[in-house]
């Protein structure tokens, strides 16, 4: 059965996914990172990405994600027409990688940023990266430069944090330091290994 062993990890943007998936990565969990398949598969597409959204938005043979992004965040219309191209591919991808991973029968990570958004994942259990809106924002700007206003597009473009908390199998809180991360992580790793035993 597909994704039988998997475990998706999900949050929102500045939660803080990626230091807790490198942390999982380190203490043994095999990870398929959504993210990286999206952008092997958006490059791939640069000849459809160039139809739909203008030669301007492909660079050297690579799809310029920056300026696509800020008009993808902008335009839900726009944003339906990417993902009704790239999704399908995507989960082509994972699922692959998944059947190799769910053979060694052991629990495996699939990190999917917009895991509740998409809702074409049949994951039974999730583990949402938590931090709280204001420390998301602040993280936001600090780490991409973006104003305020940006900032808050595309938190808001994402089911709020606290809505995917409850709808979580897992919560790894990062409200704290990286030594509270790394605490949390392992606190959920021992629990997830507990539970497929």
């Amino acid at each position: 059965m597909l994704f039988q062993y998997a475990i998706a990890l999900t949050g929102s943007i500045s939660t803080g996914k990626s230091s807790a998936v490198e942390i999982l990565k380190q203490r043994g969990f095999h990870v398929i990172d959504a993210d990286s398949v999206a952008h092997d598969v958006l490059d791939e597409q640069q000849e459809a990405i160039a139809k739909m959204f203008g030669e301007e938005f492909v660079k050297e043979g690579k799809v310029d994600r920056a300026s696509l992004g800020s008009i993808i965040f902008e335009d839900p219309e726009k944003r339906k027409h990417l993902e009704s191209l790239l999704h399908p591919l995507i989960y082509a991808k994972i699922s692959e990688n998944a059947t190799k991973l769910d053979k060694r029968a052991e629990p495996y990570i699939i990190d999917i940023p917009l895991f509740f958004e998409g809702g074409r994942y049949a994951i039974d259990k999730v583990i949402v990266v938590y931090s709280q809106k204001d420390q998301q924002l602040k993280r936001l700007m600090e780490r991409e430069g973006y104003s305020e206003e940006e900032a808050l597009t595309r938190i808001d473009a994402q089911i709020d944090i606290a809505e995917k908390r409850e709808n979580a199998t897992y919560v790894i809180d990062n409200s704290g330091n990286l030594n509270q991360l790394k605490y949390e992580t392992e606190r959920i790793r021992e629990e997830i290994l507990g539970d497929f035993l």
